[in-house]
């Protein structure tokens, strides 16, 4: 398990993130009736969720762990609904995303998103955490059926 900081929660390896995020998910839906039910659909809520803490708790040694928890979920819906899976960056990637552990796709592409909300808490919407997944790269295509 890696430490970011005394304030973040632990984040487990890449084989551990879905249990982390299951129990992130049941935590914050158990108090609040949020629908996070990982869908793309759902990453719209993140970016309001994200926005809120901005806007009444702007300190963000208070929010990372909401924020980690937030980082992680996007990364599971990557996972579940894009094809992705969670990996352990290697010490250049580590440095690079200043994450642990990100998402590598299907072509092979290392994507962030951890990294993504904190990138949402610290500029604002332009970083999209929804619009990120709209736009990643190396996702399954879907096949269209023609009638």
């Amino acid at each position: 398990m890696h430490r970011e900081s005394d304030n973040a929660p632990t984040m487990p390896s890449a084989h551990g993130m879905r249990a982390y995020v299951t129990q992130f998910v049941d935590r914050l839906t158990g108090r609040s009736r949020l629908p996070l039910d990982y869908s793309v659909a759902s990453l719209r809520l993140v970016d309001l969720i994200v926005d809120g803490l901005r806007r009444d708790d702007p300190d963000r040694a208070r929010v990372d762990p909401i924020l980690q928890g937030l980082g992680a979920y996007t990364g599971e819906v990557i996972v579940r609904r894009a094809g992705g899976r969670w990996v352990d960056f290697d010490q250049g990637q580590r440095e690079f995303f200043r994450q642990p552990v990100g998402i590598r796709m299907p072509d092979g592409r290392a994507w962030n998103p951890l990294g993504k909300v904190v990138n949402r808490f610290e500029t604002g919407p332009e970083e999209s955490v929804q619009r990120f997944y709209l736009l990643l790269h190396g996702r399954f295509r879907t096949p269209v059926r023609c009638l």
